[in-house]
């Protein structure tokens, strides 16, 4: 009773009213049918009974911040007088800017504990959409992507806003929602920035849209440029990965057999069965070995017959000397009295 008594009174605070209030529901009265839009209650589903586990978590702060942003769209969409309606999701396309790495069963754990949520309780918060500016009777989200791949998977009509946006308004409602909910990770920022560019949006509702600064949009512009999409893509949004670590792997793409060694790698069944972050360290890994130096070559001590007797090692800290096996015992205390003689002489030289 606790959970929902607080969701009653953040419902309260953020669209007016007493917690047991029930305001008249606002429709949208245009008939049904394929590609039109289907009346819905604004008012959240009240959720069914949950069991203590359920309870206790929604009272943690992450799920108070949820219910308290829609409620926040909710009271915004009722204020501009705009309808909260059902739409088919065959007939709502993704943003033309591609913003996550994701696989959803696979890559995002959150999705599945969404897909749960709205069986449970229904679509709390709609999406956001435009219609579509080239496909009559079709729409394009704005946000709400997950949510919106969530219904789908369940086999539901999704709760949207329509609203009439620019490109520049849809991205930055896109770039909003990312900052609000769930922050991308550092790759798919450089990659949603840069497909921003790419289609000649400005540099200012670019930046606005990730939320950064100029220097910090540079340097995403700049891992973009350097680690090629298909790589990235293959990776994931890695979200422990850094931006660090990504200009790391760039500056290794540089070297001319990278890009194979690291096709090579994404290509091996171990890529295939780890997650996104194992995924970055096995290609990283890959290219820190590829680009550390070839060990130098021991110089071989050969006798004048021409056999090697010993190898001579002069990398690392500590050179030696390696006698080959077999070599009799006799020789080698010899050779140790003789390098004592020859060690103590060289010393008095150099002191002299």
């Amino acid at each position: 009773m606790a959970g929902n008594n607080r969701k009653n009174e953040l419902r309260a605070l953020f669209m007016g009213g007493t917690p047991a209030a029930t305001p008249q529901a606002a429709t949208e009265q245009t008939p049904t049918g394929a590609g039109e839009l289907t009346p819905v209650n604004t008012q959240p589903t009240a959720p069914r009974a949950a069991s203590g586990a359920v309870k206790a978590m929604g009272l943690s702060l992450g799920s108070i911040t949820r219910e308290a942003e829609e409620a926040r769209v909710l009271r915004e969409a009722l204020t501009q007088g705009e309808r909260i309606v059902a739409l088919d999701p065959a007939l709502v396309e993704a943003s033309f800017i591609e913003d996550r790495l994701t696989d959803g069963e696979v890559d995002d754990p959150d999705f599945l504990a969404l897909v749960e949520s709205i069986r449970e309780n229904g679509q709390q918060s709609p999406i956001l959409v435009r219609p579509h500016p080239e496909k009559q009777g079709h729409y394009q989200t704005a946000y709400g992507h997950r949510r919106l791949k969530a219904v789908r998977r369940l086999k539901l009509q999704v709760k949207a806003i329509v609203r009439p946006l620019t490109d520049d308004e849809l991205v930055l409602a896109q770039g909003k929602e990312n900052a609000e909910r769930r922050n991308l990770s550092f790759i798919e920022r450089a990659l949603f920035a840069a497909a921003l560019a790419a289609r000649g949006f400005d540099r200012k509702v670019i930046g606005d849209a990730l939320a950064v600064q100029k220097s910090e949009l540079s340097r995403l512009l700049q891992v973009a440029d350097s680690v090629p999409h298909e790589l990235a893509r293959a990776i994931g949004p890695a979200p422990k990965a850094g931006r660090e670590r990504w200009m790391s792997i760039g500056t290794l793409l540089e070297r001319g057999e990278a890009r194979e060694l690291a096709d090579a790698e994404i290509g091996s069944p171990r890529f295939r069965s780890v997650d996104t972050d194992q995924r970055f360290q096995l290609v990283f890994n890959c290219l820190s070995e590829s680009d550390k130096p070839e060990p130098e070559k021991p110089e071989e001590l050969k006798d004048e017959a021409g056999r090697v007797f010993a190898r001579l090692r002069l990398d690392g800290k500590a050179p030696k000397i390696e006698f080959l096996p077999g070599t009799h015992p006799a020789f080698l205390r010899e050779a140790v009295s003789m390098l004592a003689k020859w060690h103590a002489s060289f010393v008095k030289n150099q002191n002299s």
